[in-house]
């Protein structure tokens, strides 16, 4: 069953930022993920989006998405985004 990880990002750092987004796709090419979506500019439909970024990314199973999140090599590129945003992840279930 597929997973998503839906992130939502203020980033308050953009220099720093950069620094995460340097280094991403080289980590997360090894975990079988896919980026589905990157937009700073979403359509709200109801309420308000109080944030900068939001990231939608699918991956193949929990354990995959796990393995990405918990590897020493995203730990030590996330340490960019912590200093450089704050933000809200969470795993969603797919539905198959």
């Amino acid at each position: 069953m597929p997973i998503y990880i839906v992130a939502q990002i203020n980033i308050e750092d953009r220099d720093t930022y950069a620094r995460y987004e340097a280094g991403f796709m080289e980590i997360f090419d090894r975990y079988e993920g896919e980026l589905l979506a990157v937009d700073e500019a979403v359509t709200e439909l109801e309420g308000s989006w109080e944030y900068t970024r939001t990231v939608i990314i699918q991956f193949p199973d929990e354990a995959a998405a796990r393995s990405w999140y918990d590897s020493d090599d995203y730990q030590a590129l996330a340490q960019h985004r912590f200093a450089a945003s704050a933000a809200n992840l969470a795993i969603v279930q797919g539905l198959g």
